[in-house]
């Protein structure tokens, strides 16, 4: 069994910044690519960011440049850090990540629950 869970989420002003972790535990043999979603009130769940386990990011044009994805595969720990937030940036953020947790079977998707951001103006 593999659980995701995160952490980080707060209330914030706009301008400041926030750290979110995303911790992957249980029967793991490999973390894959790891991503961060968001989902705002009465939207749908939306892409933020993608860390491969090598390193390569992608990033959602609405946070390019303010967010920055990076991970520990050591400790199969994903890491999103935020700057310069913005009152659309208030949103439920979701862990996901591609887990490989016994040979030959190939990798599962998984979803943690998810941590609350909320941006002041």
């Amino acid at each position: 069994q593999v659980q995701l869970v995160e952490s980080g989420g707060g209330l914030v002003q706009a301008g400041g910044s926030l750290r979110l972790s995303c911790a992957a535990s249980g029967t793991i043999f490999v973390t894959n690519t790891m991503r961060w979603y968001r989902q705002a009130p009465e939207k749908q769940r939306d892409l933020v960011a993608t860390i491969t386990r090598g390193g390569s990011t992608n990033y959602a044009d609405s946070v390019k440049g303010r967010f920055t994805i990076s991970r520990d595969n050591a400790k199969n720990t994903v890491y999103l850090q935020m700057n310069s937030l913005k009152p659309e940036d208030t949103a439920v953020y979701y862990c996901n990540a591609d887990i490989t947790t016994h040979l030959p079977y190939g990798p599962v998707n998984y979803w943690g629950q998810g941590t609350q951001v909320t941006v002041s103006s």
